[in-house]
């Protein structure tokens, strides 16, 4: 069956609209439309969705350079961008292996055509609450040694869990699945302001095709994290975490931000 006999082109979708807030090309009218909803009642979506990918594209940058990681495994992976993580981790050792993760349909046929290519990069269908599954996968495997540290990147993940999953747990959960040694890089969208929340978790809702967790304030993230030791500076605006020279993303606002840490594993 053709891909677009099975993918919905008419309603909004989460992958669709954080590639239209990234400047990318692969969304329809119904993704537009629902990001414009999005922006009048956030008006820094788009700087934030910024700001999340370029956190991405440091971290890995970051561990596979000071802590020598050589295996990283991305949930929420997305739509492809110009630059992503195995471009990034291959560039600095080009033993890297990158395993992509989506449970979205066209996520996974972009993915498979652009980014994988079997010997050190990988596409597969799973999301991060079938992490035990995944990394028994054949496919993952053959590139994942579970025995050896892994980062595992849950970049714009966690408000996407639904709440009957228990996304507070989700972390720790992972981490005892994971080598000492081992990342867990996690953000979450955050707003102090409870008519933001509530208005933006109607549009994501429904582009998430009900599959939704919240939009929270920041002291209700802040326990996702248990009891895992954070890399400095902890929890922070992603824009903030170890920005070095790269400030083209601005920072968010109270009403409207993404929050993250990388925890390390013991």
């Amino acid at each position: 069956m053709p891909l677009w006999d099975v993918v919905d082109v008419t309603s909004p979708n989460v992958a669709r609209m954080n590639n239209y807030l990234l400047g990318g090309k692969d969304h329809y009218p119904a993704d537009r439309e629902a990001c414009e909803r999005l922006l009048a009642i956030a008006p820094g979506a788009r700087s934030v969705a910024e700001g999340a990918h370029r956190f991405l594209l440091r971290v890995t940058s970051h561990l596979a350079r000071e802590y020598k990681v050589r295996q990283f495994v991305v949930f929420g992976a997305g739509l492809p961008t110009p630059v992503d993580v195995h471009q990034i981790a291959q560039s600095i050792d080009t033993r890297s292996k990158v395993v992509y993760a989506d449970d979205d349909l066209l996520a996974l046929a972009h993915g498979r055509a652009l980014r994988e290519d079997r010997r050190r990069t990988v596409v597969v269908q799973a999301d991060p609450l079938q992490t035990a599954s995944l990394l028994s996968d054949p496919a993952v495997h053959r590139l994942v040694d579970a025995r050896l540290p892994v980062a595992v990147l849950m970049v714009s993940v966690l408000h996407r869990i639904p709440d009957p999953a228990d996304p507070p747990g989700l972390l720790e959960r992972t981490a005892g699945l994971l080598a000492p040694g081992s990342f867990i890089v996690a953000s979450h969208l955050v707003s102090e302001d409870a008519w933001v929340r509530r208005q933006a978790d109607a549009v994501l809702l429904e582009a998430a095709g009900g599959r939704w967790g919240q939009v929270r304030p920041r002291a209700e993230v802040e326990p996702f994290f248990g009891a895992l030791p954070l890399l400095a500076p902890g929890l922070v605006d992603v824009a903030q975490w170890r920005p070095g020279s790269d400030r083209t993303a601005g920072r968010g606002s109270r009403a409207w931000a993404e929050y993250g840490a990388v925890a390390m594993v013991s």
